[in-house]
């Protein structure tokens, strides 16, 4: 099953600066991600994407609204049309006429499932945080306190342990983190900090 979208361009750039509400989205997400662990999993990778955007690229709160956007509907589609993963949420966006650049970011978050580049800041970030969030949720349930003192080389260690989460890519945690530039000692320590309070 092939997941290539086969273009490289998403949405009309006269869409520029168009966003769904926090409760369209919501509703979408209701409708479309049955779920919970999943829905779990979009709203962590939202929740650092958020984090990111105002701490460390200092952003105003719509531009901030639009990575938090990116991170919430990147796998919406995955649960009940994963062989259109992530086709179909990027046709219901553009119907929609959202932001290309919140579109362009849900279509490279896996480049060599999806065949799309990340190219932003937006795009890296979102590629960077989607498999790392699941691999540090997934150690955060083998602990027997969860995320209270978690600590990078923890992660690391379970990082080399090849059996452990085995379905999530390190290969892609890798490539994000030398994609966006960005140390993967920095990525993960972020990951843990924000996510415990997602």
């Amino acid at each position: 099953m092939s997941l290539q979208l086969n273009r490289s361009t998403f949405g009309d750039p006269v869409n520029s600066g168009n966003v769904l509400s926090r409760n369209e989205v919501e509703k979408l997400l209701n409708e479309w991600v049955l779920n919970d662990r999943l829905k779990l999993h979009m709203k962590q990778v939202a929740h650092l994407m958020k984090s990111w955007a105002k701490e460390k690229e200092e952003l105003n709160d719509d531009d901030v609204w639009k990575w938090e956007m990116a991170g919430l509907l990147h796998d919406a589609d995955w649960d009940q049309w994963p062989d259109q993963h992530c086709k179909k949420i990027i046709e219901e966006l553009e119907m929609k006429n959202v932001d290309p650049e919140i579109i362009h970011a849900i279509a490279s978050h896996g480049p060599e499932h999806f065949g799309v580049e990340p190219e932003t800041k937006m795009d890296k970030m979102l590629y960077a945080f989607d498999e790392l969030s699941g691999f540090i949720h997934a150690y955060s349930l083998m602990r027997p306190n969860g995320y209270e003192g978690m600590e990078v080389k923890g992660v690391k260690k379970r990082f080399k342990d090849k059996a452990f989460a085995a379905s999530v890519s390190r290969d892609d945690i890798n490539d994000a983190a030398d994609r966006s530039g960005i140390s993967l000692d920095e990525l993960i320590g972020f990951a843990i900090f924000h996510q415990q309070q997602s």
